[in-house]
C-alpha cells in the first residue's frame, strides 16, 4: 500500500525520539536547528503534508537549493481515493513534487524589488492552477519563464484537482510550481475562482514551444 502513494517516497515510521533534527529539542551547547514551518505538496498521484526545516530565507529559495527534502510528521493521500499513510520521517526528490504551498517567512524585504503581475493558468500533472506569476515590469513572463529557478512562485493560486470521484478547490496565498514539470501554460486575463474555466485550445508550452 505505502508503494502506490508514491514512486520514489522514502517512509520511515519509527525512529529515535532523541533526534533532535527531528524532534526540535536542541542539547545543550549544540548549534541553534533552523525553525520548523509547514509544508504541504502535490505531486502525480497523491498530496502530503507535514512539517519541514527552513534552511533558507524562504521556502522557495530552499526548494531551488535543495534536490532532496526531508519532512516530518508526514500524512501522504492517494489521489485514487480516500487511502491515506502516516509516517515519522520522509526523504522525497524535489522533482517528485509538482507544487508547494509556501509557507514560512517571505524573505528579506530589502531584496524584493518592482514586478509585474501576469494572470497565468496552468496545467501540471492532475492539476490545473490559476495565478500570478511576478517579473520586471519589461520582461514577459512566459518568454522568461524556462530560464527561472526550477521552483517558481506563483500568487493569489487556486488549485483544482481530484481525489478519486470529487474535485477539490484550494486557494492558496503563494504556490510555488515545478517549472520542468508544468504540461501547459497560458496567460489569461484576470482569473475568476467562481467557476472552472475550461482551458484553450491554444497552450503555451513552458519550454517555449506552442503545441
Amino acid at each position: 500500500m505505502i508503494q502506490s502513494l508514491g514512486r520514489r517516497l522514502s517512509l520511515i515510521f519509527d525512529r529515535g525520539a532523541d533526534d533532535p533534527d527531528l524532534t526540535g529539542v536542541t542539547p545543550p551547547g549544540a548549534a541553534v536547528l533552523p525553525p520548523l514551518v509547514d509544508f504541504v505538496a502535490y505531486a502525480e498521484d497523491y498530496t502530503l503534508s507535514g512539517r519541514i526545516r527552513l534552511r533558507s530565507d524562504r521556502l522557495t529559495d530552499m526548494l531551488n537549493d535543495h534536490e532532496e527534502l526531508q519532512l516530518v510528521d508526514v500524512l501522504v493521500q492517494s489521489l485514487g481515493g480516500r487511502e491515506a499513510a502516516e509516517a515519522h520521517e520522509v526523504v522525497i526528490p524535489r522533482d517528485e513534487l509538482l507544487l508547494v504551498h509556501a509557507t514560512g517567512p517571505r524573505g528579506d524585504l530589502a531584496r524584493r524589488t518592482r514586478t509585474r503581475p501576469t494572470h497565468v493558468e496552468m496545467i501540471t500533472g492532475p492539476y490545473t492552477v490559476r495565478g500570478c506569476l511576478h517579473t520586471p515590469p519589461f520582461l514577459d513572463a512566459l518568454m522568461v519563464l524556462p530560464r527561472r529557478g526550477p521552483m517558481v512562485p506563483v500568487t493569489d493560486a487556486v488549485i483544482d484537482y481530484p481525489i478519486g470521484d470529487e474535485w477539490q478547490r484550494v486557494r492558496v496565498g503563494t504556490l510555488i510550481v515545478n517549472r520542468a514539470a508544468i504540461d501547459h501554460i497560458l496567460e489569461t486575463p484576470e482569473h475568476d475562482i467562481t467557476v472552472v474555466d475550461p482551458l484553450p485550445t491554444r497552450l503555451v508550452d513552458p519550454a517555449g514551444s506552442i503545441p
